[in-house]
């Protein structure tokens, strides 16, 4: 399993990229980033913010800025100071500090400060923190070479997500008695859908490979939401969903159903049962 350094660099790496990643209400996806290095002779920290950074945008993650890291040095000799910029690992072990800087190229997200000696003078470690910027702003133009920003889409295998809020009296229309109405949406899409509740709102949150089953998914659930409402004379392609002996019952509206006397059922002669003419779940057109 992980050590120690293995945790402390992914913290550290975790910690650089945070700012930038977005809410999960704007993004409600988990996301594990996973950073392996075979081999290195500089900052494998660094590079993982470096490399976490290029991956998130290529999977889709809209993140808010692309961010770098850089590993600075410093070399303490009779008095003079001298930072390096990159260090490799002999530079680390014999050097005197170790600071690892990333951020954006306007902010610093993350800052982390090894030394060997009692101190550092301000204006030595502020220099440090220049020229890791002038690092980090080259590191981001090379990144930017490769890819200049997130990918409107997440990946063609990645589920496609979408949440949003309602009100919560509307939570148990859209789940209905014994879960029928949000079953029957789900079998109709084929779309995955949660409601759950803060207390406050209704959140819903719709799943599926197909951006397409989410947005009817999602139009479904909106017209349970704030259903449109059925006119006199209009024709409605409407759905079976019981059958007695005096009528079939269909749906024309989501949380809408009217009854269609067995009478209108026969073209104009008289039928015995309605199961002659009809089935559950037959699509029929009604005014």
């Amino acid at each position: 399993g992980p050590k120690r350094r293995e945790i402390g660099h992914g913290a550290l790496a975790e910690r650089a990229l945070i700012p930038v990643v977005p809410s999960f209400d704007e993004f409600p996806y988990t996301l594990r980033l996973v950073s392996e290095v075979l081999s290195s002779n500089g900052s494998t920290s660094m590079g993982s913010v470096c490399s976490s950074s290029l991956s998130m945008m290529d999977a889709g993650v809209p993140i808010k800025a692309p961010v770098a890291g850089i590993a600075m040095g410093l070399v303490l000799h009779e008095g003079q100071y001298v930072t390096l910029t990159d260090i490799l690992g002999a530079e680390d072990a014999f050097g005197d500090m170790d600071f690892k800087v990333a951020g954006t190229s306007e902010f610093v997200t993350a800052l982390q400060l090894d030394t060997k000696i009692d101190g550092i003078p301000a204006d030595v470690l502020a220099g440090a923190l220049n020229q890791a910027r002038e690092a980090r702003l080259a590191i981001l133009e090379v990144m930017a070479g490769a890819i200049d920003g997130p990918r409107p889409e997440v990946g063609e295998n990645a589920p496609k997500i979408s949440s949003f809020e309602i009100p919560v009296e509307k939570i148990g229309e859209v789940i209905g008695p014994k879960g029928k109405m949000i079953n029957t949406i789900q079998a109709e899409t084929g779309a995955q859908i949660s409601v759950d509740d803060d207390g406050m709102v209704g959140i819903v949150a719709i799943a599926s490979p197909d951006r397409e089953k989410v947005a009817e998914a999602e139009r479904q659930v909106m017209l349970i939401v704030d259903p449109p409402s059925a006119n006199i004379g209009e024709v409605y392609e409407g759905r079976v969903v019981n059958i007695t002996k005096f009528g079939a019952f269909v749906n024309v509206l989501p949380g809408r159903d009217g009854l269609v006397h067995i009478s209108k059922l026969g073209g104009g002669k008289r039928i015995d049962k309605v199961e002659d003419v009809l089935e559950l779940g037959q699509s029929l057109e009604v005014v």
